[in-house]
């Protein structure tokens, strides 16, 4: 079996061996013991590291799959987004790493490990979280759902007559998309596409001479052959059924002779690739942004490997192939149980059992836009009160309806708007889609950059283009992340402006999944700003000063650290003073520092942070007063609020920017005030202080990176800050 292609892709530096063990360093570096608070000032003392605290997220996102009290096809969907999640930190943070190694490069920016030391922590814990995701799925979610009908068998253990219904299945469905390759001297060794799940197979001829073959798993089926269904169907005809399944490369290998007639098949292994997906744009040399970018993205499918999962049992002749004609390190080899590429279990959580799912809900339409009355003018609720829509508690509905009207009204002159992730059958883009063929003036910033939405948004930006829209793809080494829509209308002998300014994408889909918030308005400061926004993203603008909104890469990052600093004064001349943040991630070094300093100077700091977190929280005579919270629940954590006590008089700022270098420095994002006395005493105390309360789905963050879990003490009661909330949607409790 000593049959080698030359290798494909650029090489990276070969490693002949796979190392007998991958050292298991503590997740973060120690505190240095002895140090007084002016000694620690090395980076290593006062940051964690950006890409190990990303890994952190992941175990609090399988701590959910783990959880025995969310349903169990929720546990199963945690689990797959693990399984997806690392994905991209493999196409993205780990090719990165591995990049500036090959590059001899030896100290990192954040001077905390030089790559190669950080690479190695990364790939030990990536292999610990990997086996103990399949540990869990097969020790745990495998037999409760197996307790309760739902049952996922291998095909060994098959009875005769589900065999044949198996069997049936492979020669209908199965059997006609399938292409196996051959790998010998007349035929190379085939393109392996990114995140695509194989079978190496080896067979022998009748001469009795070994060859290798490939075969692609289709990932355009489910990945879960129905057992149980007569006909193939996967349908429950009521929460008692059985429900059966096997995994699909389990019947594919159990009919590979009708693949190889003739020829018999020796063994078959399934493999799993991740390839390189953080693509280098060179928009200077451009000519035409969404040209290169369409070239960026089939170029990603050559990427190099970065990542080679292979089933536990796989001979060492058989993975040397791999190795060799993948120009795959020995390290990046990950052997595990099966099944590989766990994120494809979201097909096992998308059948039919909604009594082993959360119980779905309705969103609600805010009290402001009287949601007795659908055919409202929504402007004229807008023009009676600023409107604040909670998602996905409140419904997205109202957002289509702004468009939609703005469309159909003879009043409406023009329709501007940014969109970074909008999704497939967008209703949002077939709004402003009916507005060009109502008349109106419609200008559309479609980010063309949004990783691994490339493909999407480039459809979308060539429809609006043939209906007339201004599409503007974005700026030079910006991206445009900024969720902002407005609609300019005439009210007698004047413009009033229309704005809906929110912290997440314009994408119906999400809006249900995911925490986000959004404001319409119609203030004339802010409409000013929102036309100079435009003015800027769209021509040749160098305004520097906006009214109220804070833009970056502007002002935003100034303009924040004066609000920090403006605490730092309230709380020294003893007026109330504390900052409550809300966001998605924290890594951005000047801001921290300044939340040092707001500590150290004796103010409360609360940092709900989902995701990523360098600061360290408890750090004594640093950061003794600040408390990091992380909340992984049944929706995605997604808003950023920003509130400042500012004396007594409460400030609440909403935005589509993290406190990172990436969204302070190189996006174009809108943070925008919150005015109105009710809204802000509801984003306070209805939000803010609800998600402070839970002690369900929150964990503390540690001052060496790790979290626990905060739990009710005695006598106090559980509080789920999700549920708390779609509680009292339920109960009609809005604005």
């Amino acid at each position: 079996m000593a049959m080698h292609a030359p290798p494909t892709g650029k090489p990276r530096r070969a490693r002949t061996e796979i190392p007998e063990a991958i050292a298991e360093p503590a997740p973060y570096l120690p505190l240095k013991n002895g140090k007084t608070a002016h000694e620690r000032t090395n980076d290593s003392d006062l940051f964690l590291d950006r890409e190990l605290s990303l890994l952190q997220f992941q175990r609090r996102v399988l701590e959910e799959a783990r959880d025995a009290s969310n349903p169990l096809l929720d546990r199963v969907k945690f689990l797959a987004i693990v399984g997806s999640n690392l994905n991209e930190i493999f196409m993205v943070r780990v090719s990165g790493l591995m990049d500036q190694v090959d590059a001899g490069v030896t100290t990192s920016p954040d001077g905390l490990h030089s790559p190669a030391q950080l690479l190695d922590q990364v790939r030990a814990e990536v292999l610990k979280i990997m086996l103990e995701s399949r540990d869990c799925f097969i020790r745990e979610l495998l037999p409760a759902l197996a307790g309760h009908g739902v049952t996922v068998y291998s095909y060994a253990s098959l009875d005769a007559a589900q065999r044949k219904r198996v069997n049936a299945y492979f020669r209908e469905i199965i059997f006609p998309i399938l292409t196996p390759l051959a790998f010998d001297p007349g035929r190379p060794f085939p393109h392996i596409s990114n995140l695509s799940l194989n079978l190496a197979i080896t067979i022998q001829d009748k001469k009795g001479v070994q060859r290798f073959a490939r075969l692609k798993i289709p990932g355009t089926i489910s990945q879960l052959v129905p057992v149980n269904a007569p006909g193939g169907g996967a349908r429950r005809r009521s929460t008692e059924t059985p429900m059966g399944f096997v995994l699909i490369e389990e019947v594919i290998v159990a009919n590979l002779e009708t693949l190889f007639p003739g020829m018999k098949v020796l063994e078959a292994h399934p493999f799993h690739v991740t390839r390189d997906a953080d693509m280098e744009i060179q928009e200077l040399e451009a000519s035409d942004l969404l040209e290169t970018v369409e070239e960026s993205v089939r170029q990603r499918r050559f990427g190099n490997v970065v990542r080679l999962q292979v089933n536990d049992r796989m001979p060492d002749g058989v993975l040397q192939i791999l190795l060799t004609n993948l120009s795959v390190d020995a390290v990046d080899v990950y052997r595990l149980p099966n099944p590989l590429g766990i994120s494809r279990m979201m097909d096992l959580y998308a059948i039919d059992r909604p009594d082993l799912k959360e119980a779905p809900f309705s969103p609600r339409i805010p009290q402001r836009l009287n949601p007795k009355a659908e055919d409202e003018d929504i402007f004229a609720a807008i023009r009676r009160n600023d409107v604040l829509l909670h998602h996905p508690f409140d419904s997205f509905q109202p957002i289509i309806q702004f468009l939609r009207q703005a469309a159909a009204d003879p009043q409406v002159q023009a329709i501007k708007m940014t969109l970074y992730r909008v999704g497939r059958n967008s209703p949002v883009v077939e709004a402003l889609l009916e507005a060009i063929e109502e008349g109106k003036q419609v200008a559309v910033l479609l980010e063309l950059k949004a990783r691994f939405d490339e493909e999407s948004n480039i459809e979308w930006a060539r429809a609006l283009e043939r209906q007339g829209v201004h599409v503007v793809y974005g700026l030079l080494g910006l991206k445009i992340h900024s969720k902002i829509a407005l609609v300019v209308r005439r009210e007698g002998n004047v413009m009033r402006r229309y704005m809906h300014l929110g912290t997440g994408n314009y994408n119906a889909v999400t809006a249900h999944l995911y925490t986000d918030l959004g404001l319409f308005t119609c203030d004339e400061q802010i409409g000013e700003d929102a036309t100079d926004l435009f003015n800027y993203l769209t021509g040749y603008s160098a305004k520097a000063d906006y009214r109220k909104l804070l833009v970056a890469p502007i002002d935003l990052r100034a303009r924040f650290a004066k609000l920090i600093e403006r605490e730092i004064e309230h709380k020294k001349h003893g007026r109330p003073a504390r900052l409550i943040f809300k966001m998605n991630g924290l890594v951005d070094r000047e801001i921290i520092r300044l939340l040092y300093e707001a500590s150290k100077a004796g103010i409360r700091v609360d940092l709900l942070v989902r995701g990523v977190c360098i600061l360290r929280p408890g750090l004594a005579g640093v950061s003794e007063n600040i408390q990091v919270i992380s909340i992984v629940g049944r929706f995605l954590e997604h808003s950023r609020v920003f509130f400042f006590e500012n004396g007594g008089k409460h400030e609440v700022y909403l935005g589509s920017a993290d406190l990172m270098p990436r969204n302070l420095n190189e996006r174009v994002e809108t943070v925008f005030p919150v005015e109105d006395a009710e809204i802000i005493r509801y984003l306070r105390e209805d939000v803010l202080e609800t998600y402070l309360a839970d002690n369900v789905k929150a964990r503390l963050m540690q001052p060496d990176g790790s979290y626990i879990h905060k739990l009710p003490v005695a006598g106090e009661a559980a509080v789920n800050a999700q549920q708390v909330l779609l509680a009292r949607r339920k109960q009609g409790n809005s604005l």
